[in-house]
């Protein structure tokens, strides 16, 4: 049985289902006001009744950016801003999928706050949605330099040695999915995982859930520092590996 109430179950006949749009803030002062006024309007657009939202969690910045999605928030009542601890990106990801969770969201999509995903290619993934259970994108192009490109051929073909799945893009922030899908898994992730959204991609695949991934853009960074930076991902790369092959161990005890 389904675990998720359809929308037509529990709202108005014709009622949208509830999106929620999560996007995870770190010292973003000089993108925050340009993303949300790119990224607003998606939500106002397939807003249910008032019940969708663009949840950005800021993961305690140094600079002002809450601040500034709080005052930008007092104008728009579909906009949430959330602080937290800072803990990185991916814990911050884990956080805001939980909220959604516990918020009755029935759609999450996810990108990053820092301007290389278009907000105008939301319309076709979500043209897709009624029949699969996720729409994942696939940067087929990457403009934000060849060392991230190759880190990412390297992360595919570990997930492929570790998990047996074959995937392109594994850790796109750029994808729509059904609430409960999103729930199916994770739970099975650690609070302080630095990956989920990898780890996510790589369930469906294993498991062989209602996915599709289509191509997106992925510009450079429009402005401000990246805080990850090629020693920090080798970091995370080496931890990475050790969490595949717990989580992989779990999946055959299982």
């Amino acid at each position: 049985m389904n675990e998720i109430i359809s929308t037509l179950e529990r709202q108005t006949p014709n009622a949208k289902p509830i999106l929620y749009l999560l996007a995870p803030a770190y010292n973003e002062s000089q993108n925050i006001s340009q993303f949300i006024s790119e990224w607003y309007p998606v939500v106002e657009k397939y807003d249910s009744n008032g019940l969708s939202r663009l949840v950005i969690i800021d993961d305690g910045s140094k600079d002002n950016t809450y601040e500034i999605i709080k005052n930008l928030s007092q104008n728009k009542p579909l906009l949430i801003a959330l602080s937290k601890q800072n803990s990185g990106h991916g814990p911050t990801l884990i956080y805001g999928y939980n909220y959604a969770i516990e918020h009755g969201a029935d759609l999450i999509f996810q990108t990053d706050s820092d301007g290389q995903t278009l907000a105008s290619e939301f319309d076709s993934f979500w043209e897709k949605i009624n029949d699969y259970d996720a729409v994942i994108g696939k940067r087929l192009n990457r403009e934000d330099g060849l060392s991230r490109k190759f880190v990412e051929k390297v992360l595919c073909l570990i997930l492929k040695v570790i998990f047996g799945v074959k995937i392109r893009d594994s850790n796109a922030p750029f994808r729509l999915m059904k609430s409960y899908l999103v729930r199916k898994y994770i739970a099975k992730l650690p609070s302080d995982f630095n990956l989920p959204n990898v780890m996510l991609t790589t369930y469906f695949m294993f498991f062989h859930e209602n996915v599709v991934f289509q191509s997106i853009t992925f510009r450079p960074r429009q402005a401000g520092k990246n805080s990850i930076n090629i020693k920090k991902i080798i970091k995370i790369g080496i931890k990475a590996v050790k969490d595949f092959m717990k989580l992989r161990k779990n999946i055959m005890e299982a």
